[in-house]
């Protein structure tokens, strides 16, 4: 992910672009980019309290933010129930934050298939092995069973797909000569609307 500067958009004195993806683009790396970001997705738990936790941004476009996971994982079962989800991406150095809410559809199975031909190994054998039966053995039986398994190839009932549909983009800039300023973007009926925001 790009570097942030003193010439950061969000703290730039020109109009911001008035889509918050051309930003989104400059800040985030293009899809075929193996480094793939890390985000914090945030989803409202089917007993009703929010949940979390870090999962890999596999691309992004106009028509939103995708991630992929295994359909057995408890976040599936909450986008079913509550299909409204947030990310936050935050560059390592702790110099930018992205926001994105809104709503969640599901991703194409094309698009699945090669998110999945784009994980490493480990998160491939982790989306099939990962289960509580494993959790619950000895830590010697545990290493023995990820040694001796081998991931099988992708299918449909085991690798799903989710785009999250922004309403809402928030960018977050930190600056050494001044107060860390975000710029808002909200959806409306004609388009975008964008204002800046203390940090």
């Amino acid at each position: 992910m790009s570097d942030a500067g003193h010439a950061d958009p969000v703290h730039d004195d020109a109009p911001p672009p008035p889509d918050p993806f051309a930003l989104a683009r400059a800040w985030l790396p293009p899809d075929d980019d193996p480094e793939r970001p890390r985000v914090t997705l945030s989803t409202l738990g089917t007993d009703g309290y929010p949940d979390a936790r870090t999962v890999l941004l596999s691309a992004f476009d106009e028509t939103g933010f995708a991630f992929h996971t295994a359909r057995s994982s408890r976040k599936v079962a909450e986008l079913a129930a509550v299909p409204r989800a947030s990310i936050v991406v935050l560059w390592p150095d702790f110099s930018r934050q992205l926001l994105v809410r809104g709503d969640v559809v599901p991703d194409g199975d094309a698009a699945a298939a090669a998110a999945w031909v784009a994980r490493p190994e480990y998160l491939r054998r982790l989306a099939w092995l990962n289960t509580e039966e494993l959790a619950g053995l000895p830590q010697a039986e545990r290493v023995a069973r990820w040694a001796a398994f081998s991931a099988p190839e992708r299918s449909a009932d085991s690798w799903v797909g989710f785009r999250l549909v922004p309403r809402e983009v928030t960018f977050w800039a930190a600056a050494a000569d001044t107060a860390s300023r975000r710029l808002q973007y909200l959806r409306t009926a004609d388009g975008w609307s964008c204002r800046p925001l203390p940090g």
